[in-house]
């Protein structure tokens, strides 16, 4: 068989985050980032869909064993973000702003270590339902 497929793993974790620049004043982050510039932070439920493309195993017919997928996803993802505030309790957000474009880069590049190099990775975030980023696009 030398047909790629794709398969999904979806999961979820909740996370607070700030967005703001610190290089600007207070009026300057409010006009960007609104709401999502509160000092005390405000919470997201977010859903993470990850895609491995890849030619399907000959011995076992699978491009990634599923169970492997979702430990990877709890282990470099979810032990590291769910629950958190992003901007305080992890070093990835410390001098990143913790955008759902930054965040869906973030996860793309903790699982791409550990993932085959011949398996096509991509990521899909969703901060609401309505709103969501891909990576890579």
């Amino acid at each position: 068989m030398s047909n790629k497929v794709a398969v999904y793993r979806k999961e979820h974790f909740n996370a607070a985050h700030r967005l703001y620049n610190p290089a600007w004043d207070m009026a300057k982050n409010d006009a960007v980032f609104g709401k999502c510039n509160n000092p005390n932070f405000h919470g997201h439920n977010y859903e993470v869909v990850v895609k491995v493309t890849g030619v399907p195993d000959r011995e076992t017919g699978y491009v990634m064993d599923m169970k492997i997928l979702s430990d990877l996803i709890r282990d470099h993802v979810l032990e590291k973000f769910d629950h958190k505030n992003l901007n305080l309790d992890t070093t990835y957000f410390k001098t990143l702003n913790p955008t759902a474009e930054n965040i869906c880069v973030v996860i793309y590049d903790l699982l791409r270590a550990q993932i085959a190099p011949q398996l096509d990775l991509q990521v899909r975030l969703y901060e609401t339902e309505r709103n969501f980023v891909e990576y890579p696009a």
